[in-house]
């Protein structure tokens, strides 16, 4: 919820301003799972699933946002045969949604409205404080560009399948026999004792000569490339910079002042004194104290006075316990709903707030009254002067699309001079980092590396950067991904050769050094023959932080052992090196909580469950009719 305290209120720490809003039947479950119009067909359709159409346009945006990612994470284009692989399971994620949407549609799931506005309330999006805000709710749909119907309609279609899912997962449960094996094997110890063998100790003093670094350099390029560039030039358009160019007259002004005078209006206003008594840790007593002084200013005593003797607000106590003049919303609940049914001169309490216990004296009533033109004239101009540069900023972006699709060598200074746009270049734009004033956009991105603007030498947009900022951009320079000097990564590859000699011989001791226990020799006459250090023996958990993950993951992974047959591994590790690894015993846990325990059968019981909404959503794929557009992701 957004608060406002007047200035009038700054030092008065009991009130507080709520407001509380809300958008009509709204929300979804954001991003791409929304089912789509079944109107949809032909060339607008991805794909059909028993009948139903989902959009072209879903997927293809879908998919846009997925390849800005790749190129942001790895600094290149998805390779040919992931791009295929990531593009069905995409178009898959679609259908499958649809499928269980269906589904608990015909299954009868609904959702009511109360729960649609409780799901409303509860997103964090929507939150400021940690409290719902219509404001917030309203700009954050502005911005993702989703009206308020569709995102209501996707949200009742995501809370739908989560209905159906939780019944699937909450329908599921395990046997006591699975329970006790599965509480056995979570419950598991087993006795383990590891070293590790660090590159350093094994890598030798052998020096590396040129050839052995260059053949590494050849055999690893692709390891030391440079990021692709490109230079830009851009033409930018800021929404204030529409606004201030935006010429309105007199007649403009009254004019829509005419049109919306019911929006500049002064709300009724009251002036009061109160007395707070706080109710800490003994409510009753603080009642009773706050009937006491009711009694004392009943009784005629001098309210200010009392005020300064008895209330708790240390903001206006000093005052006499003045407020000054307050609109209805400035008050909490009970204590407006109270001052706005007195009057004048009357007193009451005691009123409860979430701050104690309030006596209420009302001194005045300023009613409610319009604003005169000249009172409203600067807010007017502000708001008139922003909803002109809105609509004039629409236009101008449709106007410079149809320029770029009528004449596709018009060049960006002409495109600049023409619309007042302010140019600007950002000296090396990444891809997938971006750069500059510019940032790292997703969209401006995909056209900035695009082939018209790369290779075609066009310009590239118009590309909206939030709501406010309108670019367009031409390559001046293109600096493809190459390969760096091996002067520049020399010193990396002597690392990494060094590591790789190190991995190399910890590898083959660890592998020595298991087959010599297999023979019988000792944990302890092994780690002396390496030179290295190693803690005694002790049983460890599944989850024990104290091991090394690898190395706990492999002493789950081999069979269980016991004193007679222990397990030795020679375990090559992810980080470089190795590590020896001896597992003796086993045990389960006898003495285990039975919290945990309880705990551990709830997330079994919900894997188990997640397993059977799996396998429910497979049948369903199964049985269904699915027609797919394979053209659907040729631009």
């Amino acid at each position: 919820m957004l608060q406002k305290i007047g200035d009038t209120l700054k030092t008065q720490t009991w009130l507080t301003y709520v407001l509380f809003g809300a958008l009509a039947l709204i929300f979804s479950a954001w991003g791409v799972y929304g089912v789509a119009n079944l109107n949809f067909g032909g060339s607008t359709s991805a794909a059909k699933v028993n009948g139903q159409t989902i959009s072209i346009e879903e997927v293809r945006q879908a998919w846009q946002q997925q390849q800005a990612q790749w190129q942001q994470r790895y600094g290149s284009d998805i390779p040919d045969p992931i791009k295929a692989r990531m593009e069905d399971q995409l178009l898959e994620t679609f259908v499958r949604t649809a499928l269980m949407t269906q589904r608990a549609h015909d299954l009868g799931y609904r959702v009511s409205d109360s729960q649609l506005l409780e799901a409303v309330h509860e997103e964090p999006a929507f939150q400021l404080d940690g409290k719902y805000s219509a404001e917030v709710a309203k700009a954050r749909l502005q911005q993702a560009g989703i009206t308020p119907e569709a995102f209501e309609a996707d949200l009742r279609s995501g809370l739908q399948r989560a209905q159906l899912g939780n019944s699937i997962r909450e329908s599921e449960f395990l046997t006591p026999a699975e329970l006790r094996r599965v509480a056995s094997l979570e419950n598991e110890e087993r006795q383990v004792r590891y070293v590790m063998l660090p590159i350093e100790k094994f890598a030798g003093s052998a020096p590396i000569d040129d050839a052995a670094i260059q053949t590494y350099y050849d055999q690893h390029k692709s390891q030391f490339m440079t990021a692709e560039t490109v230079r830009l030039q851009y033409a930018e358009l800021k929404l204030d910079q529409v606004a201030a160019q935006t010429q309105l007259s007199d007649a403009d002004l009254h004019d829509y002042y005419d049109k919306n005078k019911a929006h500049y209006v002064l709300p009724e206003r009251r002036r009061a004194r109160h007395i707070l008594i706080q109710s800490g840790k003994d409510d009753a007593a603080a009642l009773k104290k706050a009937q006491e002084v009711l009694a004392k200013v009943k009784a005629g005593g001098d309210f200010a006075a009392l005020a300064k003797q008895y209330s708790q607000d240390e903001g206006s106590a000093g005052q006499g316990g003045e407020l000054g003049w307050l609109d209805r919303t400035t008050f909490p609940g009970a204590f407006a709903d109270t001052l706005f049914s007195m009057n004048v001169n009357d007193i009451r309490g005691p009123v409860k707030s979430d701050f104690g216990y309030h006596v209420i004296q009302l001194e005045g009533i300023e009613p409610e009254k319009a604003k005169t033109f000249d009172e409203a004239r600067t807010e007017i101009e502000s708001q008139l002067r922003h909803d002109r540069a809105a609509d004039r900023f629409g236009d101008v972006q449709e106007q410079i699309q149809t320029k770029l699709e009528q004449a596709s060598g018009i060049g960006l200074d002409a495109l600049a001079k023409e619309f007042g746009m302010q140019l600007g270049e950002v000296s090396a734009y990444v891809r997938g980092a971006g750069g500059g004033e510019l940032g790292a956009s997703p969209e401006l991105q995909q056209i900035a590396f695009s082939d018209p603007v790369l290779a075609e030498h066009r310009v590239g947009g118009p590309v909206l950067l939030g709501e406010d900022r309108l670019v367009l951009v031409r390559a001046l320079e293109h600096h493809p991904p190459a390969p760096k000097p091996l002067a520049e990564v020399r010193d990396t590859i002597m690392a990494a050769i060094r590591k790789d000699r190190g991995t190399k011989g910890a590898i083959e001791a660890a592998q020595a050094a298991a087959k010599r226990l297999e023979g019988g020799a000792s944990f302890d006459e092994i780690v002396r023959d390496l030179g290295v250090t190693a803690e005694p023996a002790h049983f460890t958990g599944r989850n024990d932080p104290s091991v090394p993950a690898q190395i706990r993951q492999e002493t789950f992974a081999s069979p269980k052992p016991s004193p007679q047959h222990p397990i030795f591994r020679a375990l090559p590790l992810s980080t470089g090196g190795a590590a020896l690894l001896a597992v003796t015993d086993a045990r389960t846990d006898a003495a285990a909580n039975p919290q945990l325990q309880a705990a551990s059968r709830r997330q079994d019981a919900n894997q188990q469950g997640d397993l059977e909404a799996g396998e429910y959503l497979e049948q369903l794929r199964l049985n269904a009719k699915v027609q797919k557009n394979p053209q659907v992701f040729e631009q």
